[in-house]
């Protein structure tokens, strides 16, 4: 009996430790599924949450570029201030909704629009996006859907153009044609939205050149630099002089000795600094980041992610190059990044110009020396000595002349302006200036004869931030036209020169002039034609000006001191008395039509009009045109909702 027993309990313990190894294994398989699903919910959570991420952003790109695209063709806030003031979360303007296929549906719109205090040229932009994965495709979103919400806020803003960085831009294609290294110097970065052809000779540029890919030129440009121009060495810059001018007819030997000093010192005062590694910081310093825009660096290269020095930037990238000589250049590649265009303002709207002059005010109290502005708080005017009445007169009206002006300076009694002046018709101007201010014009700004400021800038010296202390207070102008600058006498004008520049091209016959393109919306824009009569019976390149008073006046384009904008065409006839020209300052233009009639021509960048890199505003403001800019502020995700069908 004992022995029976015995098996019996050994039969038993074998069954009890079968049903735990089954147990356990029934609880590890249970565990393994519970695990597993548990990973494939989180995993098809994970898809949707990113799914849905993507369709609110499509949302917000679908909103963002519907009204970035006509801000940046009107350069005004008229339509989106009429079109989503007051919207809210519970009346949202704007509104927007789309699929993708395959993956869901979107709604999107602007659940808020405000100003920002302070800034008139800044617009605040809040859209709300939701996404969803729309499992019964009905375009709508049902409960159990899964979908997230996320809310950006864009700053739309005009802001100063990046046009306002180069001695030279021009918005079609950019050309120098016939020029040798002693023939044109440009002592600046130079730039064109399409080609850059340097032709039949190759100029000096000590600074960069840029040329972009646009497809809405015709031809499509696609954006290259022909050829390497001159640049000159680091050492040969800092002791470069250019040669003397030509002794005029009739020019006394004690007058062309007295000019000649003149004009090599304006020349000296003129042209950016050599780059000077004691002066303006070993490259990547913080020292040298507050000079890197403000100096010329001969050698290129990456520092701190971005090009310094002078470079070719064109739709193949960026490149460092050397060519000191008529020797062929040699190039290396720094980055593959490609250029893009930069959008050039448009002063189409003359009213929002008016309402700059006639709403403005010097905000500026102290200078960076400390000293008071004696011109704080004063609006804008413009105003020319009268010999009559022995006195200045002042020739506008809260800022602003209705219809043309002629505007006559001398050394002794130089016309004075101060703050943003519109004319709503023509400025015809020549002589001395003094004070600091734009000229804005409705129609053309005519330049008759040589423009210079009584007490010009000088960059010569230390750091730019020892310079620039000085050259705060010195004159500076602005002439910014919305129809076209013309230089020179325009009853002189031919067909050969420079109409032929100042009219469409049409191959094959006529393959030098103006380029029409296509706007944002796929719009043909004509290309400027100066032989067209505009609504004041003139042919555009005229002036409204009569012809008799323009010839009793107008003389040889030697010197121009001004930064010159121009909505079409910047041109004419220069240097035509002999001596040379030099342009101290920029012209930007949709397409540049400048005849050259004597040598050598010098082209000095102004770098008070540029942005400083410790507070991302330039030296002295002169209320230049701007240009669109679209930049977001935010991204919040307002959280995803997944309802599991399990």
């Amino acid at each position: 009996m004992s022995q029976r027993k015995s098996n019996r309990t050994k039969r038993g313990t074998a069954l009890i430790g079968s049903f735990v190894v089954l147990s356990l294994l029934a609880v590890a398989s249970v565990s393994y599924t519970s695990s597993s699903t548990e990973t494939v919910r989180a995993s098809k959570r994970m898809t949707m949450d990113v799914q849905a991420t993507n369709l609110c952003e499509a949302g917000i790109q679908d909103i963002l570029r519907a009204l970035w695209r006509p801000f940046k063709q009107q350069q005004i806030f008229t339509q989106l201030d009429t079109n989503l003031s007051g919207a809210t979360t519970g009346s949202p303007r704007s509104a927007m909704s789309g699929t993708v296929s395959g993956v869901g549906s979107y709604s999107a719109g602007v659940i808020n629009y405000a100003t920002v205090p302070g800034n008139a040229f800044v617009r605040m932009v809040t859209v709300r996006a939701v996404g969803w994965i729309d499992q019964d495709n009905d375009g709508q979103l049902d409960i159990g859907e899964p979908s997230k919400t996320v809310d950006v806020t864009a700053r739309f803003e005009l802001t100063r153009s990046q046009v306002f960085d180069y001695t030279y831009f021009v918005n079609n294609y950019g050309w120098m044609d016939g020029f040798n290294g002693t023939d044109l110097v440009v002592n600046g970065d130079m730039r064109a939205n399409g080609n850059f052809n340097f032709l039949n000779g190759s100029p000096t540029v000590n600074g960069s050149v840029f040329a972009n890919n646009n497809d809405k030129l015709v031809p499509m440009a696609v954006g290259l630099v022909n050829s390497a121009p001159i640049k000159m060495a680091q050492t040969t810059y800092g002791t470069w002089a250019p040669s003397n001018p030509a002794k005029l007819s009739g020019e006394s030997n004690a007058a062309y000795a007295l000019r000649v000093a003149a004009y090599q010192d304006m020349i000296a005062a003129r042209r950016r600094q050599g780059y000077n590694s004691l002066t303006h910081g070993s490259l990547g310093s913080t020292t040298f980041e507050e000079n890197r825009d403000f100096v010329f660096r001969s050698d290129a290269s990456l520092v701190n992610d971005r090009p310094a020095g002078a470079i070719i930037g064109d739709s193949t990238g960026l490149k460092s190059w050397t060519r000191t000589g008529t020797s062929a250049a040699t190039t290396s590649l720094l980055d593959t990044q490609r250029t893009r265009e930069i959008i050039m303002p448009d002063l189409s709207d003359l009213n929002r110009y008016i309402d700059l002059s006639t709403n403005y005010r010097d905000t500026k109290a102290t200078f960076l020396d400390g000293t008071p502005n004696p011109n704080y708080n004063q609006g804008a005017w413009v105003e020319m000595w009268n010999s009559s009445t022995n006195s200045y007169q002042r020739v506008s009206t809260n800022g602003v002349v209705n219809g043309s002006v002629v505007l006559i300076g001398t050394d002794a009694k130089p016309i004075r302006i101060h703050g943003p002046v519109t004319v709503t018709q023509d400025v015809v101007i020549k002589g001395t200036v003094s004070g600091q201010g734009t000229l804005y014009t409705g129609r053309n700004t005519h330049i008759v004869g040589g423009i210079k400021y009584a007490s010009g800038p000088d960059f010569r010296g230390g750091a730019i931030i020892g310079t620039d202390a000085m050259n705060e207070k010195r004159d500076i102008l602005g002439l910014a036209a919305r129809g076209s600058v013309i230089m020179g006498n325009p009853t002189s004008f031919t067909n050969s020169s420079p109409l032929q520049y100042m009219t469409p091209v049409n191959p094959p016959t006529k393959t030098v002039g103006t380029y029409g393109r296509y706007d944002e919306d796929g719009n043909w824009i004509p290309a400027y034609d100066a032989m067209a009569v505009d609504s004041t019976g003139r042919r555009r390149y005229q002036s409204v000006v009569p012809d008799s008073t323009i010839n009793s006046i107008a003389e040889g384009v030697n010197q121009i001191d001004a930064i010159i904008y121009t909505n079409f065409v910047g041109g004419g006839n220069i240097g035509t008395s002999g001596g040379g020209v030099t342009i101290n300052g920029t012209i930007i233009s949709r397409d540049e039509a400048m005849v050259t009639w004597s040598l050598p021509i010098i082209m000095n960048y102004d770098n008070r009009i540029r942005e400083r890199e410790v507070n991302d505003q330039p030296l002295v403001d002169l209320n230049l045109p701007r240009s669109p800019a679209l930049l977001r502020s935010t991204w919040q995700d307002r959280g995803f909702i997944y309802r599991s069908s399990y």
